[in-house]
């Protein structure tokens, strides 16, 4: 029996079968690299979904977390540590907003069931949310979720929550009014299969809120860390949410989240109002800043717009391929025919790991440090499966 057939087993007789049985086991990373049990290479272009923004042992995350973890471990929150005040104020700078104030969680589902307790304490209860939406798997969170087979057999979720289509502002102007506590939209719809809005869309939606009373809230989960050519995935539209919410790129790697409020809302918390025993960590925080800090430094925000550019262009190119659609490294491809599972088996046999958001989208979120030579052999070897499919 192969090494990854034996994890294979060994995996079946520990786990519960939410994720179903995963086919390799990953034993070493560096970079966009990784290897499995057996010593097969891949280049990783799904970056633990989003979430490895500075790839597989970057030296700088790897020195802040060992120098972190030689000097202050777990806390709680009932104690301040230097990491989490400057993480908290370098995301504050972020946001150019002197009114914003942070909390720290694990996750992007905790970061949005605190964005939805923060509307409860508005006085209202209604939330507006997107059909095709991704805010978690969390009661609360679910609840948010526009994806029918994945609330169904969780029912009864929250009450008073409406499902509107994305990219829809008349279907907006129907639900949004002052009985709306908030509205929780994605700059980009990652697991719907990375569908972008009409540019204006999120302004008009800022507008909308705002003449109405009501909490506007983006979650930059997967938008989020530079990913999409901007530190949140919004910038272009010129405006300012009233909550963001954070996790995956977010902790180079570590599981860190965070929700934060600007303007009045960011006073309705009060002591006891919500809490995360390990949200902020030492050496979580730590992680954080030597990533940001990584990202700042070698200015891969803009190249990852130059990516971008080279990616769509040259991925365009293949008769398989409908469109591509997304932005920076946060990419769909949208193909012509419904094989996207079997092509991502097929990338995956021949050294990539991707991912099928659906039987017609393959999504690609490879680390900020993607080299140029690991983007042409990507694209060859997209090439080499597709031309399978094109014969």
């Amino acid at each position: 029996m192969s090494d990854n057939l034996e994890s294979q087993s060994r995996w079946e007789n520990a786990f519960q079968n939410n994720y179903g049985t995963p086919k390799i086991t990953l034993v070493r990373g560096r970079g966009s690299l990784v290897w499995d049990i057996e010593g097969n290479e891949y280049l990783d272009f799904l970056g633990g979904i989003a979430t490895n923004i500075l790839g597989h042992a970057h030296p700088a995350i790897v020195s802040a977390i060992s120098d972190q973890a030689n000097q202050l471990g777990h806390v709680s929150n009932l104690y301040s540590h230097p990491r989490a005040l400057e993480l908290a104020e370098k995301l504050k700078s972020l946001t150019g907003e002197a009114s914003a104030r942070v909390f720290f969680c694990n996750s992007g589902a905790e970061a949005n069931e605190a964005a939805l307790k923060l509307s409860r304490l508005t006085g209202r209860k209604r939330i507006v949310s997107m059909i095709g939406s991704f805010h978690g798997r969390t009661m609360g969170a679910l609840s948010i979720t526009g994806q029918s087979p994945k609330q169904e057999p969780f029912i009864p979720l929250l009450k008073k929550i409406a499902f509107i289509p994305y990219n829809d502002i008349a279907a907006a102007k129907k639900v949004i009014n002052k009985k709306v506590a908030m509205v929780i939209v994605e700059p980009i719809q990652g697991e719907n299969g990375v569908v972008v809005p009409d540019f204006g869309y999120l302004k008009k939606l800022r507008e909308l809120t705002t003449r109405r009373g009501v909490l506007l809230a983006f979650d930059c989960v997967q938008t989020g860390m530079g990913r999409t050519g901007e530190w949140f995935g919004f910038e272009k539209e010129g405006i300012t949410p009233d909550i963001i919410t954070l996790a995956k790129g977010l902790g180079g790697g570590l599981p860190l989240g965070a929700m934060i409020a600007i303007g009045d809302c960011a006073s309705l918390f009060g002591p006891g109002s919500h809490g995360s025993t390990f949200g902020g960590s030492p050496i979580a925080c730590a992680s954080a800043l030597a990533a940001i800090t990584t990202i700042e430094n070698e200015g891969l925000i803009a190249r990852n717009s130059a990516l971008e550019l080279t990616l769509k262009l040259e991925l365009s190119k293949s008769a398989l391929v409908e469109s591509v659609r997304g932005s920076g490294l946060l990419l769909g491809i949208v193909l012509k025919t419904g094989v996207a599972k079997k092509f991502v088996l097929g990338l995956q046999g021949e050294g990539i790991l991707a991912n099928a958001t659906s039987e017609t989208v393959i999504r690609i979120a490879p680390p900020l440090i993607v080299t140029d030579a690991q983007i042409i052999r990507f694209l060859e070897i997209f090439r080499k499966v597709a031309s399978t499919y094109e014969r």
